[in-house]
């Protein structure tokens, strides 16, 4: 192998790219994450079947930027969640927690078990996120609109201090029509913040509906334009491809903050749940809890012939290398 040439076995069949993670001489590929992101699922639905409320359509829906933020993007340690370099995450759509919880878990902050404990007397894992009692929690969340805020501040601070850390906030599209919003993000563009990520969990629904018929946000990208953003816009934000991309296009960025509307699906993964509004705020039964477990094993099933389907086709592409250098 010469200079970053990549072991024949790593190699990634069509479509399957891989994608190095900062700081390690590790290759993960995309199909990694998608397994991943499939398991932050299976915790969220968990969690909230067992707490017999909570929030699934929109966790769902963020489910794989979850999942790239934790276990790709972000410099973070779970052995030591105060880390002072880390970068800073906040959960502005406060009440998509279990997504948060789910992928926290998965990444090794806390037991997996304790997601059972969702919204129970006595547990930590709460309706919203609590950075007092949660490791890995860097901001407790609230009322709309209010997480971005925090995140500017965190991000100005960062500044001020001459630190590397970057920060990264989660919103909802619903949540942008909180003028708070708007008020942190033209600060945030004035102050010319590069090392701030917003990304908008764009759905286009909401508890009473579709986005664009209770109160329309949109033109989303303008807007942030408007206050200086360096805009990408992700049409499938549920593909984990697609956001590898718009997220090595943010770190790019220099003199503004980026925001990433990326485009998802309400319930993802979910064949009961998806652009649903009815599954804003309301936990599976039984019944329906046994269909999702069932859906998430099938797409277990999928990405399991995906696997083998790229490791073979790996070894094929070995095996003609070999061939072309013995002649």
């Amino acid at each position: 192998m010469k200079g970053n040439e990549m072991p024949p076995l790593m190699r990634p069949a069509a479509g399957v790219r891989p994608i190095l993670i900062a700081g390690k001489e590790v290759i993960m590929e995309i199909l990694e994450l998608k397994k991943k992101a499939n398991e932050v699922r299976r915790g969220i639905l968990t969690a909230v079947h067992a707490a017999k409320s909570g929030h699934p359509g929109g966790s769902l829906s963020a489910a794989d930027i979850f999942t790239y933020l934790y276990f790709e993007e972000m410099n973070i340690d779970p052995s030591r969640p105060d880390m002072e370099g880390r970068d800073r995450f906040v959960l502005s759509k406060g009440h998509n927690a279990p997504g948060l919880y789910a992928v926290l878990a998965e990444r090794g902050y806390f037991p997996k078990k304790d997601l059972l404990t969702l919204r129970q007397i006595g547990s930590y894992l709460q309706g919203h996120p609590d950075m007092k009692h949660i490791k890995g929690v860097d901001m407790s969340s609230g009322s709309l609109g209010q997480g971005i805020s925090a995140a500017v501040g965190m991000a100005l601070a960062a500044k001020m201090d001459g630190a590397a850390y970057r920060v990264y906030a989660l919103l909802g599209d619903g949540e942008l029509q909180e003028g708070q919003v708007w008020e942190a993000a033209m600060f945030a563009g004035y102050r010319e913040l590069d090392n701030l990520v917003v990304i908008v969990d764009n759905n286009n629904l909401q508890i009473d509906g579709s986005i664009d018929e209770v109160c329309s946000a949109y033109p989303i990208d303008e807007k942030f334009k408007a206050f200086n953003f360096h805009v990408i816009c992700v049409k499938d934000g549920n593909d984990m491809a697609q956001l590898h991309e718009a997220f090595l296009e943010a770190a790019k960025v220099k003199g503004k903050p980026t925001a990433i509307i990326a485009e998802t699906i309400k319930g993802k993964g979910i064949s009961f749940m998806e652009d649903k509004a009815s599954w804003h705020g309301k936990a599976p039964n039984d019944e329906e809890y046994c269909r999702a477990m069932d859906d998430l094993t099938a797409i277990d099933e999928m990405l399991e012939e995906e696997e083998k389907t790229v490791e073979k086709q790996s070894a094929a592409a070995a095996g003609k290398e070999e061939n072309a250098n013995g002649k």
